[in-house]
């Protein structure tokens, strides 16, 4: 081999055999719309869909699923010079999902590992008689533009109820399955969105045009499986889950909590750690945004236009094994500060070093006893934290996307084969404004699925930047 050389092809030794896996899905679908309008004042759209999937058992292989769409436009039976467009709007729709792919019927799965071939089955009961999943949504929605069209809003309620999910539910290790395939369970969305946009300049020369985006979205697990209250979505390490439990939002991340005493910590007195609770089954945190923002400007100039965006999460919990594991390394700058006696806090305790944690005694006196800082593992989980204390607010402002454009002047195509062209500068996740999640990207984390709230081995996000050449023929 080469030294240096990062390649597959590079190796010392054979590569191992890939695993491959083909998988086909068949949907057909049908598709039908209708639109009726009445003097410009009363609009009706209707659809109706039918699919077919191969991934649902015959019987239930086709589903329909309709919408419909009203909307009043209300100003074209005012005289009113203010208000220029006004809108009010009532939709529905439902939505339909089939199966993911090998879910019908249990199998068998061959391995052909060195030696002799051997069969497995899933440790997954799959279920011959499933439904696709239905979405069920509602909204209300008020449009309103003034002066113009120099200032418009948009506000909406919304409410979306999603039925006959198709997931995993724990059985006993007996029947030789950890999960059983069903229909089950029913989640509601319901939240406000409102944006507001203007024009507060617009000269011959100069135009600037702003935008806000605003959502609140609450969940609820409205029900699961019969005779289930929780469902463990993902367990990792440290003991900390996250969880669907009924009546409450998704994404609730359990796992063990301080013990309080008139809303302080209590602090156990004969080694200064802090008492945490005896079961992982308390509520340390929800994944879920209290709210969601976005502003966003643009400013044209002649043949050039500068924009931006920024976005902003309010609210949410990250679960971050990276400080869990990374403080008792003592590699974080937080492990090496100065103490309460204006000495480093690494310091033997006979060289005035250690610290104290805040809280009270289970007797109610304030903690005074001193721990030692000096050895490896006096911070994070070797100092026998709960994991609430890795538990942080997933808050931020960011700085999402720059973009500078020049559009080339009219007159300079003339004559040529190009109707418009121009040249821009992008930039991307540029900068993190404000964050309160340590040394990482609140968005950084193993989010995805079901493991939004946990964060590990977060890697630093990449900053993009790019050059676009646009052309029009």
């Amino acid at each position: 081999s080469v030294p240096r050389l990062y390649s597959l092809q590079n190796s010392t030794g054979p590569l191992s055999l890939p695993i491959e896996r083909d998988e086909k899905i068949g949907v057909d679908g049908v598709y039908a719309s209708a639109s009726l309008g009445y003097k410009s004042i009363l609009y009706l759209d209707a659809t109706l869909r039918r699919d077919h999937s191969s991934t649902l058992p015959e019987d239930n292989s086709t589903f329909y699923y309709p919408s419909i769409a009203t909307s009043f436009v209300f100003t074209n039976l005012l005289n009113a010079d203010f208000v220029t467009f006004g809108k009010l709007r009532v939709n529905y729709a439902e939505v339909g999902n089939s199966a993911p792919f090998d879910f019908l019927y249990d199998t068998y799965n061959v391995n052909i590992p060195p030696g002799a071939p051997s069969t497995s089955v899933d440790n997954q009961k799959k279920n011959p008689e499933l439904k696709p999943e239905r979405t069920e949504s509602f909204e209300l929605g008020l449009e309103m533009k003034f002066l113009r069209n120099r200032l418009s809003f948009d506000l909406a309620y919304y409410q979306t109820n999603s039925v006959d999910q198709i997931f995993g539910v724990p059985v006993s290790r007996a029947t030789g399955f950890e999960k059983k395939i069903l229909n089950a369970g029913e989640i509601e969305n319901k939240g406000v969105e409102l944006s507001i946009s203007g024009n507060p300049v617009r000269t011959e020369d100069f135009n600037w045009t702003a935008s806000i985006n605003w959502t609140k979205n609450k969940n609820e697990v409205v029900s699961l499986e019969d005779g289930i209250q929780t469902l463990q979505l993902g367990d990792f390490q440290g003991g900390v889950t996250i969880n669907a439990e009924v009546g409450k939002p998704y994404g609730l991340i359990y796992g063990t909590d301080y013990t309080y005493l008139n809303g302080e910590r209590v602090v156990d007195p004969s080694d200064g750690q802090y008492i945490k609770t005896s079961t992982s089954d308390q509520t340390i945190g929800d994944s879920n945004p209290d709210w969601l923002m976005g502003i966003s400007n643009k400013f044209n100039y002649k043949n050039f236009s500068l924009s931006f965006l920024i976005d902003i999460q309010q609210g949410g919990s990250i679960f971050s094994l990276d400080q869990y594991y990374g403080r008792a390394t003592g590699l974080y700058e937080e492990t090496v500060f100065i103490n309460d006696l204006g000495n480093p806090v690494r310091n033997t305790l006979a060289d005035g070093g250690g610290f104290i944690n805040e809280g009270v005694n289970p007797d109610g006196a304030t903690n005074t006893t001193r721990i030692r800082a000096d050895r490896f593992g006096a911070f994070g989980y070797r100092r026998g934290l709960p994991d609430k204390a890795f538990v942080y607010d997933a808050s931020y402002v960011k700085l999402r996307e720059v973009a500078l454009v020049y559009n080339l002047p009219s007159k300079l195509l003339t004559d040529t084969f190009l109707t418009n062209a121009s040249l821009s500068v992008v930039g991307s996740n540029l900068w993190i404004i404000d964050k309160n999640i340590p040394h990482e990207d609140p968005e950084g984390g193993l989010s995805a699925g079901n493991l939004q709230g946990y964060s590990v081995g977060s890697l630093p996000t990449t900053r993009d930047f790019g050059v676009n050449l646009k052309l029009q023929f």
